[in-house]
């Protein structure tokens, strides 16, 4: 096992085991050098405040390098912060954008929301025959 990998490893059990802090210390190199999951769980992170104070540009600066390069729970997660408001200017638009990319790659909850925003019309024009379509994806996807 190279030692990217090896750091990949230990940053991503120390992310899973809540040690932010060491979590940090092995995946920001990787993010830095392209690597998608961990720009994703850096994202993560820095959006919450998990071992560091929370800081909204980086997270955002994160989520969108991991979600350009196709990482799937980085693209739900660019889009709920165009949803929200959160990190970015709310923008239901781009949320819609960013959840289709996401749901393209099968991630039930992208659907889900998807349909939930058809519903509600937001970013898009309410319809609900196409809330129901999307509901059953994701149903299909689960």
């Amino acid at each position: 096992m190279s030692d990217t990998d090896q750091n990949k490893s230990s940053g991503i059990a120390a992310f899973e085991s809540r040690e932010f802090k060491q979590a940090m210390h092995f995946l920001s190199p990787l993010a830095e050098a392209g690597d998608a999951d961990a720009q994703y769980r850096l994202a993560v992170i820095k959006q919450n405040g998990l071992g560091c104070a929370p800081n909204e540009e980086e997270a955002a600066r994160w989520m969108r390098a991991a979600a350009e390069q196709g990482e799937p729970y980085a693209q739900h997660g660019l889009g709920f912060m165009y949803l929200q408001g959160e990190c970015l200017a709310q923008d239901e638009a781009k949320a819609m954008e960013w959840f289709l990319k996401a749901a393209a790659q099968g991630l039930p909850g992208s659907m889900m929301t998807i349909g939930m925003m058809y519903e509600q019309g937001q970013g898009v024009p309410a319809d609900p025959a196409k809330a129901q379509e999307w509901y059953r994806k994701a149903e299909q996807a689960s």
